[in-house]
């Protein structure tokens, strides 16, 4: 743990943007930006896990993501294939461990295959809990979530008078997990795109006009330690002396 930060946050949640704008400026193909993502999300990761952070989630591909042409979908679907393989063995050594939510059966087969090895290879490991956001909506998962609970409720398993926020929270993709403690956006976009809406009511926001690509340890660091410095009153008014 980096004694230098007043506070680590427990859940860290990334929208990671600005891949296409970065190789644009570059006059480069929008896969180069993607390629050069993937640096970007190894070095995060790994900072993370350095500085003890337990939970970190990354919006890797929306449910919007689908209606991009399909050759550059297809490329998305390829750079995960890869990064999933290249960085099982890391995740291994540094006692990482993977989770995935979204409508993970709109994944290709091959990808849903090589996901699931890695799923299952880093299952019992105790370290950071890194999540991969894919083909994932929040509303979609909000949807799922009410009929999972009405289907409890019609059968007479659930009392619906007795549904509460946990019954809720229970009911989403990251049961398993705390809210995020801190949303961080890179390349300066101001809206929250579909991300873990129900998660997110108290997280503290920043947003950041660095593109994805460009986004780097120094920069994540510095985030951090603005975090730590936040007053969370999670609506309640701050004690005085």
């Amino acid at each position: 743990m980096n004694s230098d930060l007043p506070r680590i946050p427990s859940h860290v949640a990334i929208i990671m943007d600005g891949n296409g704008r970065w190789a644009r400026k570059r006059m480069l193909n929008r896969v180069k930006g993607h390629e050069r993502g993937t640096e970007t999300v190894r070095t995060i990761v790994r900072a993370s896990r350095e500085v003890g952070i337990p939970f970190l989630t990354l919006y890797a591909f929306s449910t919007e993501n689908w209606s991009r042409p399909r050759a550059e979908v297809m490329t998305l679907m390829s750079l995960l294939k890869r990064f999933l393989n290249n960085e099982r063995a890391e995740m291994m050594e540094n006692d990482i461990r993977l989770n995935a939510i979204g409508d993970i059966g709109r994944l290709p087969e091959d990808v849903r295959s090589t996901l699931s090895k890695t799923l299952e290879m880093t299952a019992d490991n105790k370290g950071l809990h890194l999540t991969l956001s894919l083909s994932y909506g929040s509303r979609s998962e909000i949807v799922h979530m009410v009929r999972q609970i009405a289907e409890k409720a019609a059968s007479g398993m659930l009392d619906p008078q007795e549904i509460t926020e946990k019954t809720v929270s229970d009911h989403l993709y990251t049961r398993h997990m705390p809210d995020p403690d801190l949303l961080i956006r890179t390349s300066g976009e101001m809206r929250i795109s579909n991300f873990l809406l129900w998660q997110i009511a108290y997280s503290e926001l920043f947003i950041t006009e660095t593109l994805w690509p460009d986004f780097n340890r120094d920069e994540y660091l510095d985030i951090l330690s603005a975090y730590g410095r936040r007053d969370r009153r999670f609506g309640k008014v701050a004690e005085t002396s």
